[in-house]
């Protein structure tokens, strides 16, 4: 059987050496080849460099250049197109997804499982990194009305099947986890040693987690305008509760300048309601014309492969 590592690579020049040695000396021992598919996703660091030593040094490598930063997500789909293996295992590139977990991973699918995903137990994150991740999941699970186990990610071992229905779907807009997710199939989720970040420091901001749990939420779920429905017809409700309280006080002479509060209020808050709305339509129409356009999801710069192929 062959097994496939696909690695999505951004800032991890000083990681990459470790990682790859450690994948291969963990390699679950029912596996006779291993490809390790590392993906530089336009990193601006010396990360294709060290990419192409180790593939003068490893005959499992294969690399791929992709020709900008086009994010973790499209990364992940680069590697995912190209596979070979039987089992196929997505993980990160600064080494807190730790390489000696996989053994582990594949294990449990000898259960019968098609995907076994890995909980992080106790996350070794700063206290920023594990808000900024509880808010994102927190802003997820409510616009998308999905629930999310905030201790999973990308990391897990996939079998061949899966990859082959998850790369059927190219809409322009990747969430890795979601789309595994919704491809089905027999899952279950095992804890794993979570490792403390060795150099530099995650790139996604607080910012770019909450554009991404929008982004997500808008791409596959139909839920904010569904809210905006709802929340249209309270808005109807208490206009009408405000319009009898003005009839009432306008009965008992309280009104002095009839008309003028109640139709400042009402321009100002309703326009508000519906550039509010508008924008969110508009969100949905942007995603919409982003898919038409029927565009690559990445372009590939350059492919190299280990010293033995090729």
């Amino acid at each position: 059987m062959k097994l496939s590592i696909v690695v999505p690579v951004y800032k991890a020049e000083f990681s990459l050496h470790e990682l790859v040695s450690r994948i291969i000396s963990s390699k679950p021992m029912d596996f006779n080849h291993l490809e390790i598919i590392l993906v530089e996703d336009g990193s601006p660091d010396n990360s294709w460099q060290i990419i192409e030593e180790l593939s003068q040094n490893y005959n499992e490598i294969i690399g791929l250049k992709l020709s900008r930063n086009f994010g973790q997500h499209h990364a992940i789909t680069a590697g995912l197109d190209i596979v070979d293996g039987d089992w196929i295992v997505v993980m990160d590139c600064d080494l807190q997804d730790q390489p000696e977990e996989i053994d582990k991973l594949y294990q449990k699918t000898k259960q019968g499982y098609s995907m076994v995903l890995a909980k992080r137990l106790n996350r070794r994150d700063s206290f920023l990194k594990k808000f900024q991740s509880a808010l994102f999941y927190k802003v997820y699970e409510y616009i998308s009305g999905v629930k999310q186990d905030k201790s999973i990610a990308n990391f897990g071992i996939y079998h061949r099947n899966c990859i082959v229905e998850f790369n059927k779907m190219r809409e322009p807009m990747r969430a890795f986890p979601p789309m595994m997710q919704w491809i089905g199939y027999k899952k279950s989720s095992i804890e794993v040693e979570h490792a403390q970040r060795k150099e530099g420091k995650s790139t996604y901001t607080l910012s770019k987690l909450i554009r991404l749990a929008l982004d997500i939420a808008i791409a596959y779920s139909d839920k904010p305008l569904r809210m905006s429905i709802k929340f249209g017809f309270y808005i109807s409700f208490l206009s009408f509760l405000f319009g009898l309280y003005q009839l009432y006080q306008y009965s008992i002479g309280e009104i002095k300048v009839p008309g003028y509060t109640s139709i400042i209020v009402s321009i100002w808050f309703l326009s508000g309601v519906i550039l509010f709305f508008l924008g969110i339509t508009g969100l949905y129409i942007g995603r919409s014309f982003d898919g038409i356009k029927n565009r690559q999801l990445y372009i590939i710069d350059n492919k190299i492969y280990g010293k033995r192929k090729g």
